[in-house]
């Protein structure tokens, strides 16, 4: 992989973190691809297309008066034209009702590929540790 891919990666997650923290959908979206597939911690199963993945963020927006992201211990690995990264991240913040949240921290995994030149999503999954004897996921868990 080379540095250039590396940095151009690691910027998108940027990108998204710091349209996170202003609430812009706007910067959220430019990292994606319109035919992102995700997998998030939100029902259904799948969502499909840029505009499934921001509606879950637009819900974000809409319980959040202040947003903060982290991601931690980003790893990429990346080849000509297909990319993967994977990294702990929380969403914390201040909620519309004045109640701060300290936030839980779940494990995403980005799929990348180069098109037209530039490195974009394609694919993300959200997800939380399973306790399998409870069917409960655990949200208490820290990296």
């Amino acid at each position: 992989m080379s540095e250039k891919d590396e940095a151009e990666i690691r910027g998108l997650i940027e990108k998204i973190v710091n349209g996170l923290h202003a609430k812009n959908l706007d910067e959220v979206k430019e990292p994606y691809s319109v035919d992102v597939v995700s997998f998030d911690v939100e029902p259904p199963l799948q969502h499909v297309g840029i505009d499934a993945k921001l509606k879950n963020w637009a819900n974000v927006f809409d319980v959040f008066d202040e947003v903060t992201y982290d991601v931690r211990d980003l790893t990429i690995t990346a080849g000509d034209e297909v990319a993967f990264g994977h990294a702990f991240a929380r969403l914390r913040g201040t909620l519309k009702n004045g109640v701060t949240t300290p936030g839980m921290w779940v494990r995403v995994t980005y799929g990348l590929q180069k098109i037209d030149g530039a490195w974009l999503i394609t694919h993300d999954q959200v997800s939380v540790p399973l306790d399998v004897r409870s069917g409960k996921g655990i949200v208490d868990l820290q990296p």
